[in-house]
């Protein structure tokens, strides 16, 4: 049976993410289904055989934010609570979606097998509140994770290291200047796994001894890896390598013991040998 996931991205190189998307699922051979794609919105729902597939997928994304296991989406915040409560008692074992005529379909329900796994009273959740295109004090986000208390949730609350969490997000559109009072698209569900972002700053031109004038973004380097489809055992060669920011991204996915091999030429020998004026020494 397959699962619906929120994949929730960096509002960043949006030109990028369906070509990185492509490529990661042609490379890992997995099936996907779109049931909501959009091209400038920060989030994708879709349907995957398995929770290990969006895991293999997110381990490779570096667009990708976080991955979430939805359990409810809607255009408000009570039709949000009602779909939910409604999930406790679907037994179909399938997401039942009911279009509504002249209007977009607010009634997406899961199915109660994803809530009643989560009951087990040993392990521990908490609850994190997030927006996009607006600022919620913690007070807000504290009332806002009330409102789900009646959830079978019987574990303890712990904040530091819990076993499951669930996120709650409120979607205000994409225009900063012209932000609407209530959101316009709500979604609930459990985290599963966040994507490569960390890798941005493990990779940044600011750790590394030596960069050029034209030295490539760590985050646009690990993007053409990724529609490379670089993996472990291949040969990587970069022609035209500069200061080798490519091929640093495409190292790294060879992992410590998967090696990748990586070469490159440049024209500039200078350059090649770290002897040119660099950017920052």
């Amino acid at each position: 049976m397959s699962r619906r996931y929120l994949l929730w991205f960096a509002q960043e190189y949006l030109d990028f993410r369906l070509a990185e998307m492509q490529s990661i699922l042609s490379m890992l051979k997995i099936e996907i289904k779109y049931v909501e794609k959009s091209y400038n919105k920060p989030y994708w729902i879709v349907e995957l055989p398995s929770e290990s597939c969006i895991k293999k997928i997110a381990s490779r994304s570096v667009l990708i934010k976080s991955c979430i296991e939805l359990w409810s989406s809607a255009n408000t915040e009570e039709r949000l609570h009602e779909n939910l409560k409604s999930a406790m008692k679907n037994d179909s074992g399938k997401w039942i979606v009911e279009s509504v005529t002249g209007e977009s379909n607010d009634n997406h329900i899961c199915h109660s097998s994803l809530l009643t796994v989560c009951s087990d009273p040993s392990k521990s959740f908490k609850i994190e509140v997030e927006t996009f295109c607006k600022h919620f004090s913690m007070k807000e986000k504290v009332e806002k994770i009330e409102l789900f208390s009646y959830l079978p949730l019987e574990g303890p609350v712990k904040l530091n290291n819990p076993d499951m969490k669930f996120s709650y997000i409120e979607f205000y559109g994409v225009d900063p200047n012209n932000v609407p009072k209530q959101p316009e698209q709500l979604f609930f569900g459990r985290w599963i796994v966040d994507g490569q972002r960390d890798l941005i700053q493990a990779l940044s031109l600011k750790k590394r001894n030596f960069i050029g004038n034209t030295s490539m973004d760590a985050q646009l380097s690990i993007l053409m890896a990724n529609q490379a489809q670089v993996t472990m055992g291949d040969i990587v060669l970069d022609p035209f390598v500069g200061s080798g920011s490519l091929l640093v991204a495409a190292a790294h996915f060879g992992g410590n013991l998967n090696i990748c091999y990586v070469w490159g030429s440049d024209i500039d020998f200078m350059m090649l040998h770290a002897r040119t004026r660099p950017t920052r020494k």
